[in-house]
């Protein structure tokens, strides 16, 4: 199996970086009154404590299987996760959209548009900084999918949730710089509130897709499709199974369990089919690391 990428390393980078934006956005908002800086203060801020939402999630995913929880807490994080895409909807989008009608209808000037600039150029580099953390990250599984593709088909919320935070902070620091140079050029503060709606409008779709793709982890899917893929031709091809009936895999956080009904290729001794089996199992989990849980039913029939 492909290297599983750092997901906590990801989160930190983000963090840091968005900590230290969002006091610089802050500062720069109190100082210029730019509606769009302000939502952007607001939106790295959330994305701030989105990232500590992650790592709770992480810690308590790792928490041990129990009676009440037999297959162990490893679903937690795509709760956590959709906490989040909630957050960055509620706290992050609606209030930059208000922010924005706020200011068309007051059309307060901007205040030294120069500082507001030069901090939008900082954030840039440092959200450009995160983004390439995370995406090095991605790349250890992605292959050759696409950006968009592996988005659809990845299992690990937490990455998820991160890249979509990136890719929104950015785009939304490029529609603040735009828009604050065009005020700071016209002197027309109602660029400055357009740019402070489409932000709000940019992280409410980002955190409708992050919600899409977290929501169906949270009812339960299997293995991306090339893992699976992986699995069945790993079992099909062992020496000790003639025939594969049905394979099922549930996600589970990082940990996978898997469930394996076969006809083996040994059936007159009792024992030897179960060293058969024991034998599958042990090179199975080999195979595949993050298997957690492995049920394997002989048969002769589905």
């Amino acid at each position: 199996m492909s290297q599983r990428p750092d997901s906590v390393k990801s989160i930190l980078f983000a963090l840091g970086a968005n900590a230290v934006i969002a006091l610089a956005k802050f500062i720069a908002a109190a100082v210029t009154g730019s509606g769009s800086m302000l939502a952007e203060g607001i939106h790295s801020l959330v994305d701030t404590s989105n990232q500590g939402l992650l790592l709770a999630g992480l810690k308590k995913a790792k928490q041990p299987a129990s009676d009440d929880h037999p297959l162990g807490h490893g679903k937690a994080i795509y709760f956590w996760s959709f906490i989040v895409a909630l957050i960055l909807f509620s706290l992050g989008g609606l209030f930059s959209i208000y922010e924005g009608l706020h200011k068309l209808e007051t059309s307060e000037p901007l205040a030294y548009p120069s500082v507001a600039i030069g901090v939008l150029l900082f954030a840039i580099a440092a959200e450009s900084i995160s983004l390439w953390g995370c995406l090095r990250e991605i790349n250890k599984v992605r292959g050759q999918r696409s950006l968009p593709r592996w988005f659809r088909e990845t299992r690990q919320s937490e990455l998820l949730v991160v890249f979509g935070e990136d890719l929104a902070a950015i785009l939304g620091l490029v529609f603040a710089l735009i828009a604050v140079s065009l005020t700071a050029i016209t002197g027309d503060p109602v660029f400055d509130a357009c740019g402070s709606i489409l932000i709000g409008v940019f992280l409410i779709i980002i955190a409708f897709l992050i919600g899409i793709e977290v929501k169906a982890l949270l009812i339960g899917q299997g293995v991306e499709s090339t893992v699976q893929v992986s699995m069945l031709a790993f079992l099909q091809n062992h020496s000790a199974i003639r025939r594969i009936f049905n394979l099922r895999t549930l996600q589970l956080g990082s940990d996978i369990m898997v469930a394996v009904k076969a006809q083996m290729t040994e059936q007159d001794s009792a024992r030897k089919l179960l060293e058969d089996i024991n034998r599958v199992e042990a090179e199975f989990r080999r195979e595949f690391a993050d298997v957690r849980w492995l049920f394997f039913e002989p048969d002769y029939q589905d």
